[in-house]
């Protein structure tokens, strides 16, 4: 399979088609306000840290968003619990204010449906890694959204992250590709992502009535969502597994 991976700043003509690009993420996660404020700036400010690949017809089979921060800065250090939103805060705010980055974070990989399945995704994380190497970074961590947990919603994060297969290798089959690559399972970001809205926003999200008390389990989803019906309202917060590579 011929793809052609590429930043953002090598190829500027990719920055409307990759949003083109038709890729499997539930409606809901789309609504998580970090997502949908910040998502858009990785791609005018940071083009350094976009990949996008492209097959034989120019077509874009394949993204790969990332960010530079600062985890040694004061106040920090360790992972945050808050995962994928708050290494996202963390990043832009130390681009507003001039601090130096000494980590890079993934943000997303995703994959065109037609290539779903044939090793693009491991391709993209190895080219997220060269990337940060090649600007002089030792090190990627990355909050996983495993690929698998949606099937057992119900199931504990902590006790999901740990689960390994008869080779030692993880159970879940996007961690898995990223321990094959040299990653290193670190801890769990408990409230990684946050979805909230209105029970009429998360019907028309979900196609499902939001009309029961407690937690729903929506298609997609890792966990439950919480509804609220009398107070119109439900809350979604996702847990993701911090990965680290050293470079």
């Amino acid at each position: 399979m011929d793809l052609k991976i590429t930043t953002l700043s090598e190829r500027p003509e990719l920055a409307g088609p990759l949003w083109e690009m038709a890729d499997t993420w539930p409606e809901f996660i789309g609504n998580d306000p970090i997502a949908w404020s910040m998502i858009g700036r990785i791609v005018k400010e940071l083009p350094d840290y976009v990949l996008v690949a492209t097959d034989e017809r120019g077509e874009v089979a394949a993204k790969a968003f990332s960010v530079p921060f600062a985890l040694g800065a004061e106040g920090r250090g360790e992972l945050p619990d808050g995962g994928w939103d708050q290494v996202m805060l963390w990043a832009f705010s130390d681009l507003r204010h001039g601090r130096k980055p000494d980590t890079v974070s993934a943000i997303e990989i995703s994959v065109a449906r037609d290539y779903l399945g044939r090793g693009v995704s491991g391709r993209m994380l190895a080219a997220m890694r060269d990337n940060a190497r090649a600007r002089g970074f030792a090190e990627v961590v990355a909050p996983v959204r495993p690929n698998a947990k949606h099937l057992e919603p119900a199931a504990l994060i902590d006790t999901y992250a740990r689960r390994k297969r008869d080779d030692g290798l993880p159970a879940d089959p996007w961690l898995r590709v990223h321990v094959r690559a040299g990653g290193t399972i670190a801890n769990v970001a408990h409230a990684s992502m946050t979805v909230s809205g209105s029970t009429a926003q998360w019907r028309a999200w979900t196609g499902l009535p939001f009309d029961t008390a407690g937690p729903v389990e929506v298609p997609g989803a890792l966990v439950p969502v919480h509804c609220e019906p009398e107070r119109g309202y439900a809350v979604y917060v996702e847990p993701n597994v911090w990965v680290r590579h050293v470079l």
